[in-house]
This record gives structure tokens, sequence and C-alpha cells, in this order.
């Protein structure tokens, strides 16, 4: 295993902990091959900065108002993204017109996307149309307004006029998390905002979420998963919702 720099390990740090939940500065010291030594000076300064939380000689992630960084979400369940992509890439037919959210997820949709000829894209995610660079022949319309620079992405008031103008056939949005009751929740009012704003301009939705957005109790929340028309995820969702979500007509799509 390479040597990581500090701020690369400490996005790792982010990224275990957002995967395992809780882990002691020995397990992080085994994983990430660096000293305990080194560890607890990391989590000190992430407990400082109001990251993470340390108790008994182990950390956790602190409950935030905002996702974490954009890189370290990327590591997280990567594999299954993987699998999330391919099968919205599977749903998707050549000369489709689509709105892209943001997040990695989406991000991994448009990679493979990219094989697509002839798409047209509307999207507020600069992630998403650098994936889709060498796409065949492909059209993209990108929102304007301030850019988000944690993420390279546009949320609030431009964003939602942005996608007002338009009708697509597939919107293909993430979220911040799940509830284990199906409400679909996120970390702040815009980011609602412009999820209601892509899934309305289009004739299809599509939710893609990795199971680790499930059970996440977040302070924002819009909608139910049986309001969406496709929802692809690796996570077990409770039967009571794959029957609300079956009796609506939303299609849960399990990789």
């Amino acid at each position: 295993m390479k040597r990581l720099d500090m701020t690369e390990r400490r996005d790792r740090i982010i990224a275990l902990l957002s995967e395992n939940g809780e882990l002691s500065a020995a397990e992080l010291s085994e994983r990430l091959a660096v000293s305990v030594q080194t560890i607890r000076t990391d989590l000190r300064d992430l407990d400082a900065a109001a990251l993470v939380q340390r108790r008994n000689g182990s950390a956790r992630l602190r409950q935030q108002s905002e996702n974490i960084g954009y890189l370290p979400r990327e590591s997280i369940s990567r594999q299954e993204k993987q699998r999330i992509a391919l099968a919205v890439k599977n749903l998707i037919p050549n000369g489709a017109r689509v709105a892209l959210g943001t997040g990695t997820t989406v991000e991994h949709c448009a990679r493979l996307l990219a094989s697509h000829e002839d798409l047209f894209v509307v999207t507020n995610s600069i992630h998403a149309v650098c994936a889709l660079q060498n796409a065949p022949r492909v059209v993209v319309e990108m929102a304007g307004g301030a850019v988000r620079m944690r993420d390279l992405d546009m949320i609030g008031v431009p964003a939602l006029e942005f996608f007002a103008k338009y009708r697509v056939d597939y919107a293909i949005f993430s979220c911040g998390g799940l509830s284990e009751g199906g409400t679909v929740m996120d970390y702040n009012s815009e980011e609602i905002s412009t999820r209601k704003a892509i899934a309305g301009c289009a004739n299809t939705t599509i939710l893609v979420m990795d199971s680790e957005k499930f059970g996440l109790d977040l302070a924002c929340y819009h909608a139910h998963l049986r309001d969406y028309d496709m929802v692809v995820t690796g996570a077990h969702l409770p039967d009571d919702v794959l029957r609300a979500c079956d009796q609506s007509g939303c299609r849960i799509i399990k990789v």
C-alpha cells in the first residue's frame, strides 16, 4: 500500500468511518498502514474540525448538516455504484433526453452513459459534464450560477430556473439518505429543492442510491420511494417499503 499524504489519509479516515460506523485508532492504523500515534493526531484534528467524534479510544462521524467532501464519498461503495451505473445504462436508449443530478453515484452513471449516442443532457454537475466528454454526438446544457466548490455543482435558485426550462425523457438523481420507512432525505433544503426540480422536468424519474444511504436520519425530507418511477439500489429495503412501491407502480431494481 502506498503511503498516503495527510490530506488523502484524512479523507480515507472519513470514508472508512462512513462505511463502518465506528473504528478504533488501532483498526484505522492497520487499514491505513501508519502508526497509531499518527491516527490519533488525525482524529484529534478531525474532532476539532467537528468532522468526527472521539470516545473511549474509537471514533465515529459526527451528525452533520452537510455531506462529507466529494473525494471521500467517491471511495464509499464504489463497486455497488458501478453496478447501479450499469443497470441505469441499460435503462437509457440511444438518443434519449436525460437530466442528471449531482453526486458520485450519478457521476458513475454519466461515465457509463458516455458510450451512448446522440444524448441530450441537462445537468447541474461539472463532474457529470466531464464524464460525458467523449460521448458520441452528445449535447450538454449546464446550469449557471455560483459553483459549490466542494462538489463542483450548482444548486439553489439558478438551478431551479434552469431545469424548469426543459422536458426530458429521464431524470437520474441521488439523495442524501433514506429512512427505514422509505422517506427520501437530504442534508439541507436546497438539496431537496434541486432534486424536486430535476425530477419535475422528466417523464421518468430514476433515483440511484447506494446501500450506505439507507437508515441515515437527516434534517430535511421530501417524498417517499414510491413517488419515483424507478429506484436502483443495492440496499436491502424493508418489506413494507417494497409493498408500498409495488402498489404505486415504482419499480425497484436491486443490484
